[in-house]
């Protein structure tokens, strides 16, 4: 431990470069996290389902698995910085593409602008990670990289912050919801028409009301019970059949309100996009190690093979996959589960998901500093059953605790990606690294075919149902994490 403890993190030689490398982990949070809200903004802006607006995020992920490679044989010709540089302008260009999604407002579009700028990220991934593995000793490569990832949060907390403070507020559809709960007669008979659906193991006597667990009754109207657990999932199953009243009755004013908040969504999009092309002019002129090796890579085909023949980089790669999966499935539906478990507005519910950033956070920094004594294997099993204990509250506890819970995952979460992400090319050749980094950034697909399955789990099901998904993504890495010390490479 005591000569770990000399070796540098980060040499002086390339302190200027992994600055700047690591500003590209926050670009790209920025674009992860500022997405995932805009599953419940165009689930009502464009009144469609869960399942379908889930779309979203599958066009994002999935335009990762399909350039991972390209830009790791793109890094192979050329070089780290070109693959930044390449990067950084598909996804410019991909948030310019929400110009004209917004001007015709078509859900489509934005969707080919999600998987334009996951072509981008997919380069900055690629590149951006195995380039700091490189910039050091690789006794504290995961340490490095563990320490860059931890600023990737700062753009998440932005793209967070403004998706709460700026568009949230300015939402007109969010004012309808509003305006819908507290005057519209139709949500008042909405209301008393879906208080009749009494739940299993409860008695109605005249307007009295057992229930089997002793749960609380409220009374509306003509002492009609409405359960108080279940009116934010009323209200929000009231406010489609509403927007669609009133794009049948008023398609003039629904235009309007349509057009203004996909205004609001286009905004943001406008400002990174300036950021993005402003990194781009700064890594172009910028003086960046290379680390091309002397000799030529190993075809293609050859160092795939000998990467599917290391059983820690195989089962990484699964576990990368899961815990995306996990990841991307408990920060998009927190939103849903704030707004239809406790009866929060999107403001409100995207600060509880601030909240879960600023604790994923804090607890990569203080992963950072505990991985200098406790193993990576170790200290990852241990939080993956933290999160697995966390996700099964979230399903269970009531009200604002079971969403603290959900909210109290991130912490465990912080840990995972940097360090499957090291465990899994953990002593690979340089020329194995660079594939093998394409291939732990097209497991992010995990992230689109989970969470586009979750979201067809919320329309068959429930919020709450639907979270068993993301805890058996936790014990599976677990399983991995308990794999890797006890077979694989136990100083892992």
């Amino acid at each position: 431990m005591s000569t770990q403890e000399k070796i540098p993190v980060v040499p002086k030689q390339f302190l200027l470069p992994f600055i700047l490398t690591t500003c590209c982990f926050s670009l790209w949070g920025f674009a992860n996290d500022f997405t995932n809200p805009l599953v419940k903004v165009f689930e009502q802006v464009f009144i469609i389902g869960t399942s379908q607006a889930s779309w979203l995020q599958f066009a994002f992920y999935t335009g990762y698995f399909c350039m991972a490679i390209p830009a790791a044989l793109f890094i192979r010709r050329y070089s780290y910085k070109a693959a930044i540089i390449l990067g950084l302008t598909l996804y410019g260009t991909g948030a310019l593409i929400t110009i004209p999604a917004s001007l015709s407002a078509t859900f489509w579009i934005f969707c080919l602008a999600s998987y334009v700028i996951t072509y981008g990220l997919a380069f900055l991934e690629t590149s951006c990670n195995p380039y700091i593995l490189a910039m050091g000793p690789p006794e504290t490569a995961t340490q490095r990289l563990n320490l860059a990832q931890a600023f990737n949060p700062i753009g998440s907390l932005t793209g967070m912050a403004v998706a709460t403070f700026l568009l949230a507020p300015s939402l007109q559809v969010g004012e309808f919801r509003a305006e819908l709960r507290e005057n519209n007669p139709a949500y008042t008979q909405y209301l008393l028409a879906d208080a009749q659906n009494i739940p299993a193991g409860a008695t109605l006597e005249g307007d009295k009301v057992t229930l089997k667990d002793g749960n609380t009754v409220a009374f509306y109207g003509n002492g009609v019970p409405v359960f108080k657990n279940e009116l934010p999932g009323v209200l929000d199953g009231a406010v489609p059949n509403a927007l669609k009243t009133l794009r049948s009755e008023e398609p003039e004013k629904f235009r309007a309100l349509q057009h203004a908040d996909l205004g609001f969504v286009r905004t943001p999009y406008m400002v990174i996009a300036g950021v993005v092309f402003t990194f781009l002019i700064i890594f172009s002129v910028s003086k960046l190690p290379i680390f091309k090796r002397d000799e030529k890579d190993a075809p293609f085909f050859t160092v795939t093979a000998q990467l599917l023949k290391k059983a820690h980089f195989r089962e990484g790669v699964l576990a990368q996959g899961f815990y995306v999966g996990a990841q991307i499935m408990c920060w998009t539906f927190i939103i849903h589960y704030g707004m239809e478990q406790v009866g929060l507005d999107l403001a409100a519910a995207q600060k509880w998901n601030i909240a879960a950033m600023v604790i994923f956070l804090c607890s990569r920094f203080i992963c950072t500093f505990l991985l200098r004594f406790i193993r990576p294997s170790k200290l990852l099993f241990l939080f993956a059953l933290g999160g697995f204990s966390c996700t099964v509250g979230a399903i269970y506890l009531p009200g604002y605790v079971g969403l603290a819970s959900l909210v109290l995952v991130s912490g465990c979460m912080s840990l995972m990606f940097p360090t499957i992400y090291g465990i899994a090319l953990k002593d690979l050749k340089e020329e194995e690294a660079k594939l093998g980094s394409a291939y732990l950034i097209m497991a992010i697909v995990g992230g689109a075919v989970l969470t586009k399955l979750q979201g067809g789990l919320i329309d068959a099901y429930s919020v709450r149902a639907s979270f068993w998904l993301p805890a058996a993504c936790f014990i599976l890495i677990a399983l991995f994490a308990y794999r890797t010390y006890q077979y694989h490479h136990r100083a892992a």
